[in-house]
């Protein structure tokens, strides 16, 4: 019998994973908070175009207020909803997952422990994920990275290699190239070290990747993001792993170098035009995530007894434009200089 499986959040990413999954036959219930999104996919399926497919598929998707009325019980949930939605989230999908069951986070962050402490050690099984899409249109995704050109890295929370981890690897195979990483922590704190250095000081200014990577002293600045947050990572325990299917030899070196052979790949996988995950949510009126980005490495920072100036300033930027002091724009990047220049 085929694992039932749910996507629970539907932006870019969960609906890409859903479309590729339904695609390969498997068993998938898509479940989404934004109505007119739902409303699309239950009359015309998904949308997707990627750089080498176009992709249309008949999905079967929820609006979250009619999970009640589903009488599921779930072997697999795939958690791709923002950091800050997790805690509500968590909650609503626990009775809908099976005893024996396993939820994969496909975010950003590091939101295993959260997911632990509601669901159990034993239902929660870590991943790191590299695929860059847009969601503007109900039903539309223009996905940034082929099926090829996809990287995901799965691991259990203790290293171990088991059944279920290759299930999974297996199953996301559908999806993406997909690594079994035995120190997952690590794997997703180096994906946080390049989001530090992206994420974040591109994301305050409103600009397209590769307009805010030609802005003046962003570069620099990029590297002292990155050192910051390898320094914390240090610091609590976290290595630097080879992420977005590069070799361990890949990454040997000074940390220049390794910053920069891992900001080259993922800026070279998602494409210079792309815009970063907090530019799309500041259009659609959402708060971004760059406090469980930059924010996370500042407060780790805190804890460990690690200056992180360069984080936080852009922590503080993020957040005045969350509460709405602020709009994104280029002018932001001047303010932030400000803030860690000597």
């Amino acid at each position: 019998m085929s694992k039932k499986i749910a996507v629970l959040g539907c932006g870019a990413i969960g609906s890409s994973v859903s479309a590729d999954l339904t695609d390969a036959g498997l068993d998938v219930t898509i479940i989404d908070q934004w109505p007119a999104h739902v409303e699309v996919m239950k009359a015309n399926g998904l949308h997707i175009e990627m750089p080498d497919l176009d992709l249309k598929i008949p999905v079967r998707a929820y609006h979250l207020c009619e999970l009640a009325s589903l009488k599921l019980e779930f072997d697999i949930v795939f958690l791709a909803v923002k950091s800050y939605d997790n805690p509500w989230m968590l909650q609503l999908i626990k009775p809908y997952l099976k005893s024996d069951g396993v939820l994969v986070g496909l975010q950003n962050s590091m939101n295993e422990e959260l997911s632990i402490s509601v669901l159990g050690p034993e239902r929660v099984v870590g991943a790191v994920i590299e695929l860059s899409g847009e969601i503007f249109t109900p039903g539309k995704v223009q996905r940034n990275t082929s099926r090829t050109g996809t990287w995901f890295g799965v691991g259990e929370i203790d290293g171990t290699i088991t059944p279920r981890v290759q299930e999974i690897q297996s199953i996301l195979s559908n999806v993406a190239e997909v690594d079994i990483h035995p120190n997952i922590y690590s794997a997703k704190w180096t994906k946080l070290i390049v989001n530090s250095m992206s994420m974040g000081p591109f994301g305050v200014t409103g600009l397209k990747k590769m307009e805010a990577s030609y802005l003046p002293e962003m570069q620099e600045l990029a590297m002292r993001l990155g050192k910051e947050a390898i320094e914390v990572g240090t610091a609590i325990g976290y290595g630097v792993e080879p992420v977005f299917g590069l070799d361990s030899d890949e990454i040997a070196g000074p940390d220049e170098q390794v910053l920069n052979t891992l900001s080259q790949t993922l800026f070279h996988h998602t494409g210079s035009k792309s815009r970063t995950a907090p530019i799309q949510d500041h259009l659609k009126g959402r708060k971004n995530e760059i406090e469980f980005i930059n924010g996370l490495v500042a407060r780790r920072g805190k804890e460990a007894g690690v200056p992180t100036p360069c984080n936080d300033a852009v922590a503080e930027i993020a957040r005045q434009i969350n509460q709405g002091q602020l709009e994104m724009d280029p002018s932001n990047f001047e303010v932030l200089l400000d803030k860690v220049r000597p």
